[in-house]
């Protein structure tokens, strides 16, 4: 009896041990745990580069680009556009993802965009996770650097005020004359409304593309209803836009935006077989009534939606911005005013990336 009795002492001294280890197990799982706000810090950090300290007070226009692997070409040609003309002194914040850092990197060092200043700005693709359904349609529209603008404050970026372009574009004008747009009071974004130009008009009629919130969501859905949006309402294209930082954090816009991304992945108010694809939709929505109007030649865009559309030579020669949105893109073939793009095209050292012309087999 005396034995069992010491038997069961050694059995419960061992089971108080082992409770004690799931414990403190338990408690260091939580305390090496990243907190919420380390969730946030991780979307967009500086990538393994020389660091590059920019303050506000260094009198810099910081322009924010993403650049994916497969498109690196296109997002150097507009940077290229952009640091040939101005005098201004622009700093680049290129985002990409961890497998393109190293591209990117090389492109910049091994050409002749060495002199620009930059840092490259690694984004997390998980902050999207159960925000975006797979759609087969346009698969390009669902790639994460799609989503970048939503999350601009939580970049590692220190302006008050910042320019977002797309990679689809060149830059003619002085991006100086951009980033001093006025903003109205309350406003966090300036954009380029889809009815601002009048020669812009027969463009959009011959290649059917939408100006319009109808042609961006889904009217039939009750929660697309209730935002009491009128369907004829002019959308804006969000390539393009100058942002307030400031008043996008007061306004908490970021967790806007990702409301509706979430919605759309329960109800699906939107797609890519829609004009603007995944990412556009939310901006309409939660910018809607509240942005600033940008001077119209500062975003002259729908180059892409067409092989045969084209504008007027004189026209595109006093534009400031041309934007080829759309699925022609210019160093794809076909695709329209070809010229205007391949003369800021920065050829790729790694041979990468290449266009592709007619006489060409890549």
């Amino acid at each position: 009896m005396a034995l069992l009795r010491k038997i069961n002492r050694v059995l419960l001294v061992l089971l108080v041990l082992m409770v004690c280890l799931l414990l403190h197990s338990t408690l260091l799982r939580a305390s090496t745990r990243p907190k919420p706000s380390d969730r946030w810090k991780s979307i967009g950090k500086a990538a393994q580069v020389p660091a590059v300290k920019v303050s506000e007070a260094d009198n810099v226009i910081p322009v924010i680009i993403c650049a994916s692997e497969e498109r690196m070409g296109a997002s150097m040609t507009t940077i290229n556009s952009v640091y040939s003309n101005t005098d201004a002194s622009v700093f680049f914040y290129i985002v990409t993802l961890r497998d393109a850092v190293k591209l990117t990197r090389q492109y910049i060092e091994k050409t002749k965009l060495k002199g620009i200043k930059y840092k490259i700005v690694e984004f997390n693709p998980m902050v999207l996770k159960g925000k975006v359904k797979p759609d087969s349609s346009r698969p390009d529209l669902l790639h994460p650097l799609n989503f970048v603008r939503y999350y601009l404050p939580l970049l590692d970026i220190n302006h008050k005020r910042v320019i977002y372009l797309d990679d689809d574009i060149i830059v003619q004008g002085d991006i100086k004359d951009l980033f001093h747009t006025k903003l109205k009071p309350g406003h966090a974004a300036a954009f380029a409304t889809d009815c601002d130009l009048p020669s812009t008009h027969e463009m959009v009629r011959s290649i059917g593309m939408q100006t319009t919130y109808m042609g961006f969501l889904d009217y039939r859905k009750k929660e697309v209803k209730d935002l009491g949006i009128h369907p004829r309402d002019c959308s804006f294209n969000p390539g393009v836009f100058v942002a307030d930082v400031s008043e996008w954090k007061k306004q908490k816009i970021t967790k806007q935006l990702e409301k509706w991304m979430e919605e759309n992945f329960r109800h699906n108010i939107y797609s890519s077989a829609m004009a603007g694809g995944v990412a556009t939709p939310p901006m309409l929505i939660v910018f809607h009534g509240k942005y600033t109007t940008l001077d119209p030649l500062w975003h002259v865009r729908h180059l892409g939606w067409s092989p045969d559309a084209r504008y007027s030579e004189t026209y595109l020669q006093g534009a400031h911005l041309l934007h080829w949105n759309g699925p022609f893109k210019p160093w794809t073939y076909p695709a329209v005013h070809l010229d205007l793009w391949e003369k800021w095209f920065v050829p790729d050292p790694s041979r990468k990336f290449s266009l592709v012309r007619p006489e060409s087999d890549s």
